[in-house]
């Protein structure tokens, strides 16, 4: 049998750490502020009213009791691609197979989205698009101005990251301060012009009840908001300090973010003129007129012109940051499903510079596939957020894996509690995918099983394919997705019913998922691959760390 280190090397040079702790936790930080903060505290206070501040907090803490999980994982195995590549040392391949299908189907998906966010913003200064109604929803298309802006926009994440990680973080570090300053400029120049301390209680302060402080966890922006913590782990592989770094700038990013979002939720809503909220009939309601953003809009409202110019100029960097991020990491995830073997091996391989070049073709291609006109901005990033979230869902079962079957494993930094935190991560992971709604879980079920149709034709054409290792990532893998497919159809997301059932209440189906979240673990926990196979598997990766360790003396 040809060695890990042999196998490993037909690749051509590794992924070159040159990414310090800055540049981790600024990427993670650069990753979670895109465009989800210019729409979310609108769309989360239209969903929540006031108690939207209690959405923002809850999202924080579920996101940080997965990122938590991902700190332990990151430190021990310190790959990149690693939220794709963890599953395949615990379960094998189908269950890796099936994580790196839904992260690659998100993260594909989300520098494309964050390219046309950018644009719809720009539309203010050219006509990159064009609004119409669609089901009676007021949508944004790209015109064709828009597409040869969208392609050029694509191209330029492609050149960035072709000159390598080191030249990506320098960038990343300049565009992450400046989209710091901007939101900690907006809240502070809100809470001096004005604050109107009745808005928290005129109306109520949950108008629409729990259900809704728990729609708008989902649905608003605010869990899509969270989700670029994952930066700190894909990019694990290529940080000079993975034992340092990697917990730093998951659990740092999530809390900085955190405060920053809750602060600017709080002004967002204090700074709104009371007439201009019961003009427009309650929170549900809320909208401002002829504006693009709502961000700008109100600094206009209360006479901060200087500030609306430098928040659509933030409007286009700040997605577009995100945007040269998600190339990234979608290029990484590609190469680590190679990895794995269940990608083509040409994704794999590696410039000189230590760049998946191919990876990052496909990347682009794909992007341009995206900016076809969809129905809704909004749902794509629904659909984003669930998909996402879904990925990180096996975190929490590998976690309880490898602590069973490699329990002397060196863990730089250890979670502390036993099961517990592992156990309500997994919990809040479906939460959030039950909350998103039925009309986006199916989608995502349609996209899940696309990726089981192609699994088969992989192994029938590919050569030198992986063994499934069915018993032990079937066992949870099948279940776990069916049952959070009928859960949400019998559930009461969305409200009105949108094809759902409306079974379940807000008493039962909290329980409800709690008991099938434990009952997934515990199958996940009873399942995992023999201690000699995930001991395999972790050699194998070892031997890439020391080989990419190589490669960085040598550059």
């Amino acid at each position: 049998m040809t060695s890990a280190t042999e196998d490993l090397q037909d690749t051509g040079p590794n992924l070159k750490r040159h990414v310090g702790v800055v540049g981790l936790l600024f990427a993670s930080v650069g990753s979670i502020i895109g465009s989800g903060w210019l729409f979310g505290a609108l769309n989360a206070a239209q969903q929540a009213g006031p108690a939207a501040i209690i959405s923002w907090a809850l999202g924080g803490v579920m996101i940080l009791l997965i990122a938590l999980v991902y700190a332990e994982l990151g430190t021990m195995f310190p790959l990149s691609g690693g939220v794709v590549r963890f599953p395949h040392l615990a379960f094998g391949s189908f269950a890796s197979y099936t994580a790196g299908w839904i992260t690659w189907v998100a993260v594909a998906t989300t520098a494309p989205i964050e390219v046309m966010a950018a644009l719809q913003y720009g539309t203010k200064y050219a006509p990159f698009t064009a609004e119409h109604t669609v089901n009676g929803e007021s949508v944004y298309t790209l015109t064709g101005l828009g597409y040869v802006a969208a392609v050029l926009l694509m191209a330029v994440f492609v050149i960035v990251n072709y000159y390598g990680i080191k030249w990506f973080a320098r960038i990343n570090n300049v565009l992450v301060g400046w989209k710091i300053f901007i939101i900690l400029l907006v809240i502070a120049a809100f809470l001096v012009t004005a604050f109107h301390g009745e808005n928290f209680t005129s109306h109520g302060f949950k108008p629409e009840g729990w259900h809704g402080v728990f729609t708008a966890i989902a649905t608003s922006g605010i869990v899509f908001s969270y989700l670029g913590f994952r930066q700190g782990i894909e990019l694990a592989g290529e940080t000079d300090n993975p034992r340092r770094n990697v917990p730093l700038s998951v659990i740092g990013s999530v809390l900085i973010t955190g405060l920053i979002y809750i602060a600017l939720q709080f002004a967002f809503i204090g700074a709104l003129d009371p007439g201009t909220l019961s003009d427009s009939g309650g929170w549900a309601d809320l909208s401002f007129q002829n504006d693009f953003g709502p961000l700008a809009a109100l600094a206009t409202l209360l006479g901060l012109s200087w500030l609306a110019i430098l928040l659509y100029a933030d409007a286009i960097i700040s997605p577009g940051d995100t945007g040269l991020i998600y190339t990234t990491v979608t290029s990484r995830i590609s190469y680590a499903m190679a990895r794995n073997g269940n990608a083509p091996q040409v994704l794999a391989r590696t410039t000189s510079r230590g760049v998946p070049f191919i990876s990052l073709l496909v990347t682009f291609f794909v992007g341009l596939i995206v900016f076809l006109p969809f129905p809704s901005w909004q749902q794509l990033v629904g659909f984003i957020t669930s998909a996402t979230v879904l990925s990180f869902s096996s975190g929490p079962l590998v976690l309880a894996a490898l602590r069973k079957r490699l329990p002397d494993q060196e863990r730089p930094f250890r979670l502390p509690g036993g099961h517990v935190i592992p156990v309500l991560a997994f919990w809040a992971s479906n939460l959030i995918i039950y909350w998103s709604g039925w009309d986006i879980v199916w989608k995502l079920a349609v996209a899940v099983a696309i990726g089981f149709v192609l699994l088969p034709i992989y192994h029938v054409l590919g050569q030198d394919t992986p063994k499934l290792d069915l018993r032990a990532g079937a066992t949870w893998v099948v279940p776990w997705l069916l049952g959070l497919l009928v859960i949400s159809w019998l559930g009461n997301y969305p409200e009105p019913a949108a094809g759902n059932q409306m079974m379940l209440s807000f008493s039962t189906a909290i329980p409800i998922i709690f008991v099938f979240s434990v009952a997934i673990y515990v199958l996940a926990y009873r399942s995992p691959l023999p201690t000699a196979e995930i001991e395999e598997h972790v050699e194998r990766s070892r031997a890439e760390s020391e080989l990419e360790e190589q490669e960085l003396d040598r550059a």
